[in-house]
């Protein structure tokens, strides 16, 4: 995959995209992406790698991994 995809998790968009093996995902802010963190692929579950490679933002197992992310964002005070 090459392109960003957009995942909406609870009224807020977030841009995620294949880095590497891993997962960065960032917020859309005006018409910039601000990156928010970088996750290894290897501690992502499998449903969420495949969702990802497949660019299937609707899959639970991936929409869940982003929220991780985020979470730890917000938890970091990002």
């Amino acid at each position: 995959m090459t392109d960003d995809m957009t995942i909406e998790l609870d009224g807020e968009q977030y841009v995620v995209r294949a880095e590497g093996d891993g997962l960065q995902v960032g917020r859309r802010v005006g018409g910039d992406v601000t990156w928010l963190d970088a996750v290894d692929g290897g501690l992502l579950p499998a449903p969420a790698r495949e969702a990802l490679e497949r660019g299937d933002t609707a899959d639970e197992s991936l929409r869940t991994a982003v929220r991780g992310v985020v979470g730890a964002e917000t938890h970091r005070g990002g």
